[in-house]
């Protein structure tokens, strides 16, 4: 998006990804201001983080507003977390995170104030006029780091405000370039964490929130309802799972089904998991609805799967199918399906279920 330099408000962390955003603007003439969310941090370690995002405020020389909002950050993101697990879906908690919480309060933060746009450091490009409506979503230039997937349910209000200058760089071009210039960065190794389960144990996580007495005894089944084994918790599996399931066999078991309603889950071998079409529901559209019901698309059925072609089906305004040309493995109900015409996003929904192809 090329417009002229005004008031932005940048989403601001202690690390190096939007701290580098924030200067990059302000080099550019830009009136940058912070905004720093205080999401998921326990008390024990919250004033470090905000002591560090102040540190890189001052570097920059920019003001700095900081808003506690772990409470919100709990209703709208922790429990839908926890919820999902225990009905045997598999979330997907930071796609919700930019939605809900990032975007929807640096979006409301900057009008109150009347400062015309925001920023992320999220690589990503728009593309439009001036301040125009619609607004393109493109993936961003490095293709290891870019996150379009987790941007597709950003609404045309939100886009046509937003920067991301950090689009047509690559991660190793923008820590060379903060190390030159000495931002006081946190260099964190790359990971695919989730930010409030720092040990990734996500199983342990669910216990702690409702209680060990959801760990609650059932069978794992193959599709035909064979008892192969028992398990202490079916929110403990995701599609695709191999290894924990505890059953003796020549030949892995995958697994293919989460059952909450009978307490089961349902395994089988590899070559079970492949599914031909994708259902999904909540499907956000970039642009309106096209007017075609059918058309040539690539679909990614989760973060690091390689978009693959195939043809996208308007079934209603919000739910979709997507049959792709070549089956696809571990179709995981929970997951966002993320649908592009080459770089370009046009939109995204939950996956509801994968037909076996």
């Amino acid at each position: 998006m090329k417009v002229k330099p005004a008031s932005v408000m940048v989403a601001l962390s202690e690390g190096v990804d939007s701290s580098m955003a924030a200067s990059l603007l302000k080099t550019a003439g830009w009136e940058v201001n912070g905004l720093h969310l205080l999401l998921s941090p326990p008390p024990s370690t919250a004033e470090t983080v905000t002591d560090s995002v102040r540190l890189v405020a001052q570097h920059l020389k920019i003001p700095l507003e900081i808003i506690d909002i772990r409470e919100d950050f709990e209703r709208l993101i922790i429990d839908p977390f926890v919820d999902s697990y225990l009905k045997g879906f598999t979330p997907n908690p930071c796609i919700m995170c930019n939605e809900v919480i990032k975007f929807a309060y640096l979006l409301r933060y900057a009008e109150e104030h009347g400062i015309r746009y925001l920023a992320t450091g999220h690589y990503v490009r728009v593309k439009t006029g001036d301040g125009c409506i619609p607004v393109e979503l493109w993936r961003g230039k490095d293709r290891g780091k870019e996150q379009s997937y987790f941007l597709h349910r950003l609404s045309q209000d939100c886009l046509s405000k937003a920067l991301f200058p950090l689009g047509d760089m690559t991660k190793t071009e923008v820590k060379d370039l903060a190390d030159k210039m000495d931002l006081p960065v946190h260099l964190r190794p790359e990971s695919q964490e989730i930010c409030f389960i720092p040990d990734n144990d996500y199983r342990l996580f669910v216990e702690k929130h409702r209680g060990v007495e959801v760990k609650k005894i059932g069978n794992i089944v193959d599709g035909e309802g064979k008892v192969l084994g028992e398990h202490a918790g079916a929110y403990r599996y995701t599609i695709g799972q191999r290894h924990g399931l505890g059953i003796a066999s020549s030949r892995p078991y995958y697994v293919k089904e989460i059952r909450p309603d009978t307490n089961e889950v349902v395994v089988g071998r590899k070559e079970e998991l492949y599914s031909g079409t994708v259902e999904a529901e909540g499907f956000n559209w970039i642009f309106d609805e096209p007017s075609q019901k059918l058309i040539e698309a690539q679909a990614q059925i989760r973060y690091r799967h390689r978009a693959a072609p195939g043809r996208l089906e308007t079934i209603s305004p919000d739910r979709v199918r997507f049959t792709f040309d070549e089956p696809q493995l571990s179709v995981t109900p929970g997951q966002a399906l993320v649908c592009y015409k080459g770089e370009r996003v046009i939109g995204g929904g939950w996956i509801t279920k994968g037909l076996e192809a």
